[in-house]
């Protein structure tokens, strides 16, 4: 289990009007994320301007040691120090090992579900977007005259695919199907 890697999902509720310090922040802690130990990969999804004030940020590590190491640092600690000013609540975030982020909408007993339940619903999502996806994708791909080359194809579907999964499909369908996916 430990070599699974490991995902935080973390939200940070902005007051209004700090937009644009808590960016700075971030231009000073992502840096340094990115050299800690394990550490894969970033991703941030930004409010929507004058709607929202919730960043999401999710990052990868290869461990879950790791990523607890990273979470619980004095360094982090002092970066979120910094940011108490201009954040509406505390830092809150949730680790995750695996591919358990795509199951993320928790149920009330905050579980996560069994490895095969997730095995099977994330295989039955990937499917049909794996069929699908490339026939949307690549007729745009030729019509925009980028050459048929099959791994920037693969690329661009296998990102789409991707982009779909975490923010479209499986927030959807894990609601969907909720009292079969987290039955013991």
């Amino acid at each position: 289990m430990e070599n699974e890697g490991a995902s935080v999902v973390i939200t940070h509720h902005i007051q209004e009007g700090k937009q644009k310090e808590y960016e700075k922040w971030l231009d000073e802690i992502v840096p340094v994320t990115k050299q800690a130990q394990g550490f894969i990969d970033l991703q941030m999804v930004k409010p929507i301007p004058k709607l929202t004030f919730v960043y999401t940020v999710i990052i990868r590590f290869d461990t879950i040691n790791n990523l607890k190491n990273w979470m619980e640092s004095p360094h982090r600690k002092r970066f979120i120090d910094q940011a108490s000013s201009f954040l509406r609540k505390n830092d809150r975030y949730q680790i995750n090992s695996g591919l358990d982020f795509l199951f993320s909408p928790q149920n009330e007993s905050g579980k996560v579900p069994v490895r095969w339940k997730q095995y099977l619903v994330t295989w039955s999502a990937i499917y049909p977007l794996s069929l699908f996806i490339p026939l949307l994708v690549f007729p745009i791909l030729r019509w925009l005259h980028i050459p048929l080359y099959h791994y920037l194809d693969a690329l661009i579907s296998s990102g789409c695919i991707v982009l779909l999964m975490v923010y479209v499909v499986m927030p959807s369908y894990t609601k969907l199907i909720k009292t079969w996916l987290y039955k013991q």
